[in-house]
């Protein structure tokens, strides 16, 4: 083994072949002696098995990493998501073929902490409306005192999910002096002790919150959680905010309370169906901020995405574990330990 290879998905290319996200800095990779690395082509919006023979690890873009995509030479040792949500590979293909997945925390930690911020700021202050009515003249301007905003304090802010996000919100919200509420049955108690988090049940999230927020993983166990039961819980005052994931949301029953006023409004940086038809009733509402799954992304967060996804790299080739491994388990698997110290003799000084 001469080079540890590392193949990146396509679609961090332009067509003209420029880098797409130029912040994502691949120098690391081209100064390292041990290491080559090449963009591998996204067909049908998935990474083949026949791009992927011969390499060792993947950074994957949005592009689907699924079974077929394993490739037949055993040599793959890692995917590393360029973000941190993963519903776009086939973790029980990386398990049965000693690959590990690996996300990036660091990188989107404060960056969609910030975007959540962002979005409450604007729903509570009216500042949609507020935009709109300036305008449009004088007219507008003599509506203004419709449109008073909501103050922060003393208010309650709760999350669905305190983990690497949910609590960089709550660091970031400690300035507005509200009250904290969350759910998460993983949840480290004493980070949430920490910030001030009072954890309660899943529904009390709904019932006492005047900001809900959503940050947890989409899985099989939070697809569809925020349905229609659990939107009237809501407080007709409340505001509702998702960064996540769309299909943790029952789209059509949060639609329908939005069109009946029977929450205040919603911010919704993801949807059930991405990219959205300009035709969904959701986009026709007054009292809906809305972003193309992008709202955390600055020259920062895509630059520190990019530099996680290298580090783990680095960290691979050189037969260590790298930080940010969603199937733990792989650690212990006797495949992926061979891969590692393989790398580890062959590369590790160079």
């Amino acid at each position: 083994m001469d080079k540890f290879k590392v193949a990146i998905s396509g679609d961090f290319q332009r067509p003209d072949g420029s880098m797409a996200y130029p912040d994502f800095d691949l120098g690391p990779l081209e100064d390292h002696p041990a290491i080559a690395h090449s963009f591998v082509p996204v067909t049908d919006n998935m990474v083949t098995a026949g791009a992927l023979d011969g390499f060792d690890a993947l950074i994957l873009l949005g592009a689907q990493f699924k079974r077929e995509s394993v490739p037949g030479d055993g040599r793959l040792s890692m995917v590393a998501r360029f973000g941190v949500g993963y519903d776009n590979v086939d973790v029980g293909a990386c398990d049965d073929n000693g690959i590990a997945v690996v996300i990036t925390p660091d990188g989107v930690r404060r960056p969609v902490a910030v975007a959540i911020i962002t979005f409450m700021l604007a729903l509570t202050g009216k500042l949609m409306k507020k935009d709109a009515i300036t305008r449009q003249g004088p007219e507008g301007w003599a509506q203004r005192s419709d449109y008073m905003g909501v103050g922060l304090v003393g208010q309650t802010l709760g999350s669905i999910g305190i983990g690497n996000i949910g609590a960089e919100m709550f660091r970031l919200a400690k300035v507005f002096d509200m009250n904290f509420v969350a759910h998460d049955p993983y949840a480290d108690p004493v980070v949430a002790r920490d910030l001030g988090i009072r954890l309660v049940d899943v529904d009390d999230v709904f019932r006492e919150a005047d900001v809900v927020t959503i940050n947890c993983p989409l899985t099989e166990q939070t697809r569809g959680l925020v349905n229609a039961e659990r939107l009237a819980l809501m407080k007709p005052t409340a505001y509702f905010i998702n960064t996540a994931r769309g299909p943790i949301v029952d789209q059509p029953a949060l639609t329908k309370v939005l069109q009946e006023g029977r929450i205040a409004g919603a911010g919704l940086d993801v949807f059930q169906d991405e990219p959205s038809s300009a035709d969904d009733p959701i986009f026709k509402l007054d009292n809906v901020i809305c972003a193309p799954h992008s709202l955390c992304w600055t020259n920062q967060c895509f630059g520190g995405i990019g530099a996680a996804d290298v580090k783990a790299v680095l960290a691979v080739v050189e037969g260590r574990v790298p930080t940010g491994i969603v199937n733990r388990g792989i650690t212990d698997n006797s495949a992926w330990q061979a891969k590692l110290a393989s790398y580890k003799e062959a590369f590790a000084g160079r």
